[in-house]
């Protein structure tokens, strides 16, 4: 208590700053990878990808992202255990910041597609095996962490997979791919709207329906999503009645008028999972440091921490500046490196990942937004042959997803022993 007397001013601003460095960590990959699969298959540009994040991500951050966050990410650890000693809090939820960020710096240099959620959930094991014991972590909830290593990417695979391998069957690998997509586009657009709804309602919204006072069923949920996928389908019919064939573009590539039209279903995809990711994802940033300040603050630790809106504003601008500044290594990974990506391919992959959102929400499973994303693309890639998978860089990815926990946490511990020393 002494120590957050004398010291908790420079704490503060210490939570502040490794706050921001991890959203732009967040940013630089997280949402990076949320958004490769749109520039990779050339739906939109990088700047374009760019403004689209800036404007639905700060969205999702600061509108959706309010609802009052546990102190500790994900039920790792009990913070009363840390009663007796408020400020160890606060050295492990620094600790925690600066070596989750530090570690998406450098999977964001290599290119490397890594998980924020573990990211941070590694660190805070690290801290808490040291400032409390091995025995006040929440194993059984870890060890559902690392099931999701398997979980998303193979359920999002599998999903794109046959995804894909429908629009093959049905528009790509016929006489006249035009006049296919004009008949079947319409029902993918039914799933685009439905997907979207679900993933803006479970991932985004939940806050703000929290916040005014009432929630929506899961079957409410579904009957609202199924009405603004009917929407979709209607107004998808419309269009796709009216639309002319390209003949200049048809002469060169007998492809080229269909995939514009999946490039257009891929903005809407990625404009909602960008929204979705900004509230649910935010938090990897903004709940350790709303977790700080309020210890800080009060001198005492409790079990929630309510949500500053400063704090979430801080979030925000985090990420969008990561995504800026360096997000292009990551979605040249994602877009580009593990398979050759079309507009329809990208489709697959978004659709797909949004799927496996939807229906690991709605069962309670664990997942990850980078291994859900990442596992939908290599599915694509798969429908077309292994030959079409760069082997090599999924193997480094992978192998970056085993390292990002035990790096958090060695990071995490070095950094509480440090700040433990300076400080205390």
């Amino acid at each position: 208590m002494e120590v957050l007397n004398e010291y908790g001013q420079i704490l503060l601003i210490l939570a502040i700053i490794f706050g921001v460095f991890m959203a732009w960590g967040v940013g630089a990959n997280d949402v990076a990878n949320a958004m490769g699969t749109s520039v990779g298959s050339g739906a939109i540009t990088l700047r374009q990808a760019i403004v689209i994040a800036m404007i639905f991500e700060f969205a999702g951050a600061y509108l959706a992202g309010g609802e009052v966050t546990a102190t500790i990410r994900k039920g790792i650890i009990d913070p009363l255990a840390l009663q007796g000693t408020p400020e160890y809090l606060v050295y492990g939820m620094l600790s925690a910041l600066l070596a989750a960020g530090t570690w998406l710096l450098i999977a964001s240099m290599l290119g490397w597609p890594v998980s924020t959620t573990h990211s941070i959930v590694g660190a805070i094991v690290g801290f808490a095996a040291v400032a409390i014991s091995v025995d006040a972590v929440n194993w059984t909830k870890v060890s559902t962490i690392v099931a999701s290593w398997v979980v998303s990417p193979l359920l999002a695979g599998t999903i794109s997979f046959f995804l894909f391998r429908s629009v093959q069957k049905l528009i790509l690998d016929t006489e006249n791919p035009f006049v296919n997509a004009k008949r079947y586009i319409p029902y993918y657009m039914f799933a685009v709207g439905f997907m979207i709804a679900m993933v803006t309602l479970i991932k985004g919204l939940k806050h703000v329906f929290k916040d005014m006072g009432f929630a929506l069923s899961y079957p409410e949920m579904f009957l609202v999503a199924a009405l603004c996928g009917i929407l979709s389908a209607l107004v998808g019919t419309y269009f796709m009645r009216r639309a002319e064939r390209n003949m200049v573009e048809n002469s060169q590539d007998r492809y080229a008028n269909v995939e514009g039209v999946f490039a257009v279903l891929m903005v809407f995809t990625a404009c909602a999972m960008a929204f979705a990711h900004g509230s649910n994802d935010v938090a990897n940033a903004v709940g350790p440091m709303a977790a700080a300040v309020s210890t800080i603050k009060s001198g005492a630790i409790t079990a929630k921490s309510a949500m500053p809106s400063w704090v979430l504003l801080v979030g925000g601008i985090g990420i969008v500046v990561g995504l800026a500044t360096y997000g292009y290594k990551v979605m040249g990974t994602i877009g580009k490196k593990i398979t050759e990506l079309t507009p329809s391919r990208g489709f697959a992959a978004e659709l797909g990942a949004s799927c496996t959102v939807v229906l690991a929400s709605g069962i309670g499973l664990p997942i990850s937004t980078t291994h859900t994303l990442v596992g939908a693309v290599l599915g694509v890639g798969l429908a077309r042959g292994i030959a079409a998978i760069n082997l090599r860089i999924v193997g480094n990815i992978f192998t970056s997803w085993i390292i990002t926990l035990p790096a958090g946490a060695i990071l995490s511990i070095t950094f509480f022993y440090t700040f433990k020393a300076v400080f205390s």
